[in-house]
């Protein structure tokens, strides 16, 4: 392993914190504490940039049931000798580019073989020629990969004395703006030096199953937050049980739309959101033998069609000492968003459901690694403006909370959010802020939150600690820079974060430091 090559940190981005020696003026200099990005193959990497070569597979719908027909009706009029030659070529083509393109190729084919009158008769090679017109490949990080966020890995196998695994996710954003969910996986010394595992030229989506039941009460809880529960979703309510499964649910809308009682525009648009709903809640699956790498977490659901974004892990400790990571991410889809959460153990099975309740609204919210006073704790932004403290019992929703920040500062005149879960130390919980400022320039501040009392500001930067250098505003969304997690390890604060929302680079700071800092300044 190559030994550490330490730069000026200035080369990043510009940091506000200053050494003690500095004295009580140096606020206002640019402290130099950034790391070069390393390798294990000794390549120095500057920044963690997005790769257009990393592509998965998504099925090709066309835009019309005829557009379909005419497309199977020109490959089965092929003779079978020119049926295997063009399969024969998109093999060789694609084949390279996919752990298994058969397996994928025949998977899409299944999609479609309803349409096809006798499937029985056709050949192996022709219906894989079938599933290879109706596949298409998306590149997931063609646009960008930013918004980091950083927790501790859940195995710490065949690491050497002092050394850490680390988890980085990413929100990678392809052709649309479509954003889905990538990781890394690095090796930290215990100088903090970091070393980026090497990553795979594949790419993996998983196994995919929707929630077998749900609560009917919790149901129209959620449609009513959302605004939805019209006359007609009362009545499709009415026909469920107190649990219920999309079957039984699908029964339910046939036997309103059979009824008449609602006009067609009425009804569908009421279907539209229940169904969004109940998609919104699955779990997905990825092998044990494939790479963390390799591993995407793409849009699945209707409620997610044009991207889950700006998802914030959190390694989470409960009372009885076992750990689950959780992560909120926005879903979007393309009009309406809506918080998700996402928990997994092990990073190969994910759980994905909804989060409910007035403090669980808007964009941004982030979950502390621990309960506090028997509760879980979150910060949020439900009005889209400030920081909010919510407290619950149950981690799927969220109804009582307070204001615990407003916007003050020059920097953060627009509105304020979170730069991902409080970290703790035995002087508080160390909350990192962005703040969007004139010309929505964002830049990353930092609180210090009493640890029995989160709500309290005990502690703050005047400053930012983070913002944009001028060879960083230029971007996919320019003058920003953004984290969405970091840890504290080797008593530094290692800090995620993207640029301009294009690519990602990693800062670190003491935390004595950074603490003398916060309360000095209260």
């Amino acid at each position: 392993m190559a030994k550490e090559q330490k730069v000026p940190f200035g080369k990043n981005a510009e940091v506000l914190i200053a050494h003690k020696q500095l004295g009580k003026s140096a606020l206002h200099d640019p402290v130099i504490i950034s790391r070069l990005f390393k390798r294990i193959t000794n390549k120095t990497l500057k920044n963690i940039r997005p790769d257009k070569r990393r592509v998965i597979t998504r099925p090709f719908h066309p835009r019309s049931e005829n557009h379909m027909t005419n497309i199977i009706s020109r490959i089965l009029a092929l003779d079978e000798p020119r049926a295997k030659e063009l399969l024969k070529q998109t093999l060789k083509e694609f084949a390279h580019r996919h752990k298994d393109i058969q397996t994928i190729l025949m998977s899409n084919y299944r999609k479609i073989e309803g349409n096809i009158k006798e499937p029985a008769t056709l050949s192996e090679e022709r219906k894989l020629l079938l599933g290879a017109c109706f596949t298409m490949e998306y590149s997931i990080e063609s646009a960008a990969l930013f918004n980091p966020s950083i927790v501790i890995y859940p195995k710490q196998n065949q690491m050497k004395k002092g050394q850490t695994r680390a988890i980085f996710s990413f929100r990678a954003t392809g052709e649309g703006h479509i954003s889905s969910i990538v990781f890394r996986s690095a090796i930290i010394d215990k100088d903090n030096s970091i070393f980026l595992e090497s990553v795979s030229p594949f790419l993996g989506t998983p196994e995919i199953v929707l929630n077998a039941t749900y609560d009917r009460e919790l149901f129209k809880a959620k449609l009513e937050e959302m605004g939805q529960f019209s006359e007609a979703a009362k009545a499709i309510y009415q026909q469920l049980k107190e649990s219920f499964n999309l079957e039984e649910m699908g029964q339910a809308i046939n036997t309103i739309r059979n009824s008449n009682s609602f006009t067609s525009s009425d009804l569908d648009d009421t279907i539209v959101h229940i169904r969004w709903l109940a998609e919104s809640n699955y779990e997905v699956f990825f092998p044990h033998g494939q790479l963390i790498s390799e591993r995407v977490i793409f849009p699945l659901s209707q409620n997610e069609s044009n991207g889950v974004e700006d998802a914030r892990f959190v390694r989470f400790v409960d009372e009885d000492g076992s750990v689950a990571y959780y992560a909120t991410y926005t879903a979007y889809n393309g009009r309406e968003i809506l918080p998700q959460l996402i928990e997994t153990k092990d990073f190969h099975h994910f759980k994905i459901s909804t989060l409910n309740g007035p403090l669980a609204r808007n964009k941004g919210m982030a979950l502390f690694p621990r309960k506090i006073n028997g509760q879980y704790a979150m910060i949020t932004r439900s009005d889209g403006e400030n920081l909010y403290l919510s407290y619950s019992n149950n981690i799927h929703f969220w109804f009582e909370g307070g204001k615990i920040e407003a916007p003050e500062k020059s920097w953060e005149l627009v509105q304020i959010g979170n730069c991902g879960s409080p970290l703790e130390t035995k002087k508080g919980w160390i909350l990192l802020t962005h703040g969007v400022g004139p010309m929505r320039k964002y830049c990353i501040g930092v609180v210090l939150l009493d640890l029995k009392d989160p709500s309290k500001i005990i502690g703050r930067l005047e400053e930012p600690l983070l913002m944009p250098r001028e060879e960083e505003r230029e971007g996919y969304v320019p003058n920003v820079v953004y984290s969405c997690g970091s840890i504290i390890l080797n008593s530094e604060l290692i800090i995620p974060y993207a640029i301009s929302d294009s690519e990602s680079h990693v800062a670190s700071i003491p935390v004595d430091e950074l603490l003398e800092k916060l309360l000095k300044q209260r």
